[in-house]
């Protein structure tokens, strides 16, 4: 009887376990990507500025970028566009990296970190395979992508450096000047940090990108992102 009871409870406690498994991998993506779906098409629908890229004519050089103030905690005050994560792939952007954040709007910035534009390292987390996935892919980048920022402001584009592996503790990664204590910054970072590997949180991949140029909101978005921006505002 005791050895019938406990196999009977271990079955449970297996089934249990499994359904948690389940919730996590399959009904947290579902459930986080519809909430940060919803964020995009509610940011894109409140943008102003239109929605067809500059001509190729038309000037390059828009002098400083502008740097958007930043919010408070948990307010979305941009989308983030990676096309090498795919065509559709738009992401909002969040003030905070605590998990009612990162669980529910994915891509959150590091309280300390410089806004986009701005020169020092503006800072990212996101989830890897859960709660939306936002970096599950963050391992494909190779050096020249693009990575594409919009803000109320305008567009922020940076491209793809390198990434590395890192424990935990490697705060680091998130100086002014990533990993270089002290060094006074002269350019614009983005830093995008995320779990590994992809099914464990045993150690960090971060990957490095830096600011190639910006254009403010009433030039017209980056041809790159110009029909994800369409969809996204038409849904909205």
């Amino acid at each position: 009887m005791v050895v019938q009871l406990t196999g009977e409870l271990l079955i449970t406690a297996g089934i249990l376990l499994l359904l948690y498994v389940a919730w996590e991998l399959w009904w947290s993506n579902i459930d986080a990507g519809n909430t940060q779906a919803q964020a995009v098409e509610r940011f894109t629908r409140d943008f102003q500025g239109p929605l067809i890229p500059p001509v190729p004519q038309a000037p390059a050089n828009f002098g400083p970028p502008k740097v958007t103030a930043a919010p408070a905690a948990g307010v979305v005050f941009g989308v983030v566009y990676i096309p090498r994560f795919g065509p559709a792939y738009s992401r909002p952007l969040v003030e905070g990296t605590s998990p009612a954040q990162l669980d529910t709007l994915g891509l959150g910035r590091y309280a300390q970190s410089a806004m986009p534009g701005e020169i020092g390292n503006f800072s990212v987390a996101g989830h890897r395979q859960t709660h939306g996935a936002v970096l599950d892919a963050i391992h494909t980048l190779v050096p020249g992508d693009r990575i594409y920022v919009q803000t109320g402001d305008g567009y922020y584009t940076y491209v793809f450096r390198n990434n590395e592996i890192v424990l935990p503790d490697r705060g680091d990664v998130l100086l002014p000047v990533p990993t270089r204590k002290g060094a006074a910054p002269t350019e614009r970072y983005l830093t995008m940090t995320s779990c590994n590997p992809r099914f464990g949180a045993e150690e960090r991949i971060v990957a490095y990108a830096v600011m190639e140029s910006w254009q403010p909101a009433g030039a017209g978005p980056p041809a790159a992102i110009a029909a994800q921006l369409a969809a996204n505002k038409e849904k909205g």
